[in-house]
């Protein structure tokens, strides 16, 4: 979907914000870029939307070099979120929604019917807010429209520079489980630059640690905690190491011998013992079985923490606990899974020694 080539930029004062860059975002997928002020995760972002222009090498949408786009039509497919919100203070929450669509001449009936998607997919009743000003809005409502408001001409790229680090801790943890959740409903390929460890390993499928314009490692969350490059990645994630903040998918296992086909399920063939979960033929959980019934149990989204995760087992006791990823069933996770997990962590830290 969007690919760096061995990109350079190089300001005119002579600093190198950003040496031979190159990286791969996949379509549908959120990667955040993190690192210490004056890394070059800003001006990486900017080079896709051509707000800067690399000094070197080139960047690729859809394998196509964005410098053959006509600039006009490249940002209206890319929406853009800012830390400063940047509400149109003399229009409505309707009107700065439409701006985008408004300057792509689409006709009012159909921008009137998308600012009222959007606002629901947000939470917001279009019928209290539709009308409202800026400054009846608080900071996180704000950010909110903010968010929708590049959504509002359905690009397929999203670009998001730090949006959230203006807000209070609360409003801030809520918008990034709205993000992730809105990107399940979207599937929208999301670039997010943020300065919050935290943050950027709670919104990403894959995150880019940068130094000095380089990457030193780009991986998921959880490869990160567990197989840091060196010893700056270790300390940047510094005590994220605790085996309590792995996320659920590294953790579990196959579940072939406990699903059951959606196809299976049909035949009237179901066992009539222990507990089962049933998904269609392209892996998508449907239900569960428990001694040849129908039963509703609780599952794991495959980047929950194991923290949260265990707290979850410990309150419903079930057998297994399905692992989710959009949907699709991934793996299980059970108690002995997690007591074997923390007991090769254990060893590991204490450099592979065995207690007789």
């Amino acid at each position: 979907m969007i690919e760096f080539r061995n990109v350079w930029k190089t300001y005119t004062d002579g600093t190198e914000a950003v040496k031979n860059f190159s990286l791969s975002i996949n379509s549908g997928e959120i990667v955040t870029l993190i690192g210490p002020s004056g890394c070059g995760k800003t001006s990486s972002l900017k080079m896709i939307n051509r707000l800067i222009e690399p000094t070197a090498g080139s960047i690729y949408i859809n394998n196509q070099d964005i410098k053959d786009f006509n600039i006009h039509e490249l940002r209206w497919n890319i929406g853009y979120v800012l830390q400063e919100i940047a509400l149109f203070p003399h229009l409505s929450v309707g009107e700065n929604i439409s701006v985008v669509p408004e300057m792509k001449k689409w006709k009012r009936k159909r921008m009137m019917q998308r600012s009222e998607e959007l606002l629901d997919m947000v939470g917001l009743e279009p019928s209290t807010y539709m009308n409202r000003m800026p400054y009846e809005l608080s900071g996180g409502q704000q950010q909110r429209i903010g968010v929708i408001r590049a959504l509002a001409a359905d690009p397929d790229i999203i670009l998001m520079d730090e949006p959230f680090s203006a807000l209070d801790p609360i409003s801030r943890e809520q918008l990034q489980t709205d993000i992730r959740q809105l990107q399940q409903e979207i599937e929208k390929t999301i670039v997010f630059v943020t300065h919050d460890m935290d943050e950027a390993m709670a919104i990403g499928d894959r995150v880019c640690l940068m130094e000095d314009g380089e990457i030193i490692q780009y991986d998921t969350p959880q490869q990160l905690i567990l197989n840091p490059k060196n010893q700056f990645v270790k300390d940047f994630i510094g005590e994220r190491k605790s085996p309590w903040h792995t996320a659920v998918d590294v953790i579990a296992k196959s579940a072939d011998d406990r699903v059951i086909t959606e196809s299976f399920f049909d035949t009237g063939h179901i066992p009539e013992h222990g507990l089962f979960a049933v998904c269609d033929d392209d892996g998508r959980y449907l239900g569960a079985v428990q001694n040849g019934e129908s039963t509703a149990i609780m599952t794991l989204e495959n980047d929950m923490p194991l923290i949260k995760a265990s707290e979850i087992m410990h309150e419903n006791q079930q057998d297994f606990f399905p692992v989710l990823k959009r949907e699709k069933m991934i793996g299980i996770l059970n108690h002995e899974q997690i007591v074997s997990f923390l007991k090769e962590r254990e060893v590991q830290k204490n450099g592979g020694a065995h207690d007789e």
